[in-house]
């Protein structure tokens, strides 16, 4: 019987903890009873607190805690849910916590984190020079905060030695999964996933992103050339008519528009084109082709490339996981 602890406290999102107790302790489970087979328990599993305090989500919603943390010696895996309040005011509330995950990761538990949850590892130092995700919303601030982490926001699970982050709110149940299988083998993850009709091998949040305008700065001539890229991406758009937009030399909007927004002007204005890409392959029935012509692309083939390269799908992945359709 493998150990797993949830670390609960106060403004957490509940469907991080219930869902994650629920998918581990169901292991080994419900697909045997599916199967008219003996159930086989594989993971205990105990929501902890400290103090043994009641927990009160983000929903209200108010979860009993099994155990307080101080009375936890040992065990395999600790996960850390997603933060549903304020980052700030959680991380303030809740920096008694950061001792506990210091302790367990000196013992090489398993720790891992479920979306915003990577923040309280980062708070404790121990995700210092390793790879680590988070949502895709909080990258830019994750990353701000912590430069001494290697963040790959792209990625919806990330590994380094003993620790595990996942990237969406929901993508507690990919983080769960991956863990069962680490423990138990591929077939019982695998079974766990099709008893609960849970798509096992995800990988990337990137598709679920959507365009960071990165008009944080006081930048007015740049943030004038953003909008008119905004308004304008359709068209053909070369250098020289981006600077004249804003009256400056070629060099000098180069520079100034890099600085803003950490993006050269082609490399935003591509971006632009993806997310309008996007809204089309999830609204429209048109062909590939005719979208491209309306994002302002011409070869729909190296479009493909890019869109492939920023979302982690080709257009008609795309299209196929998220066109809405209305009755």
């Amino acid at each position: 019987m493998h150990n797993v602890t949830i670390l609960g406290y106060e403004h957490a999102y509940a469907s991080a903890i219930t869902g994650a107790l629920d998918i581990f302790a169901l292991a080994g489970v419900t697909w045997q009873r599916m199967q008219g087979k003996p159930p086989e328990r594989i993971f205990n599993v105990q929501l902890a607190s400290v103090g043994k305090r009641d927990i009160e989500c983000i929903n209200h919603l108010t979860l009993k805690s099994q155990v307080a943390i101080e009375d936890v010696d040992q065990t395999d895996i600790l996960i850390i849910p997603t933060i549903g309040g304020k980052l700030e005011e959680v991380l303030s509330a809740n920096r008694n916590l950061l001792p506990f995950l210091q302790y367990f990761n000196s013992k090489g538990t398993d720790i891992a984190s479920n979306c915003s949850g990577a923040f309280f590892l980062a708070e404790a130092g121990i995700l210092n020079n390793k790879k680590a995700t988070t949502h895709w919303g909080y990258a830019e601030t994750f990353a701000k905060r912590y430069p001494q982490v290697d963040l790959l926001s792209n990625k919806l699970i990330t590994q380094d030695g003993n620790i595990y982050c996942s990237g969406g709110g929901m993508a507690w149940f990919d983080l769960t999964l991956l863990l069962i299988e680490r423990y138990c083998g591929h077939d019982v993850a695998t079974n766990t996933a099709k008893a609960h009709v849970l798509d096992i091998s995800r990988g990337n949040q990137a598709a679920y992103a959507q365009l960071r305008s990165k008009k944080y700065h006081q930048d007015a001539e740049i943030l004038r050339a953003q909008e008119w890229l905004e308004s304008n991406y359709h068209q053909p758009i070369s250098l020289d008519q981006l600077a004249n937009q804003v009256s400056l030399t070629n060099r000098t909007f180069l520079r100034r528009f890099k600085i803003a927004t950490e993006q050269t002007p082609f490399s935003y204005l591509q971006s632009i084109r993806v997310e309008a890409a996007k809204k089309l392959l999830e609204t429209e029935n048109s062909s590939l082709e005719a979208i491209v012509t309306k994002v302002g692309y011409e070869d729909p083939r190296s479009f493909t490339r890019l869109f492939n390269s920023l979302t982690g799908l080709s257009p008609s992945q795309y299209r196929k996981k998220f066109f809405r359709t209305y009755s």
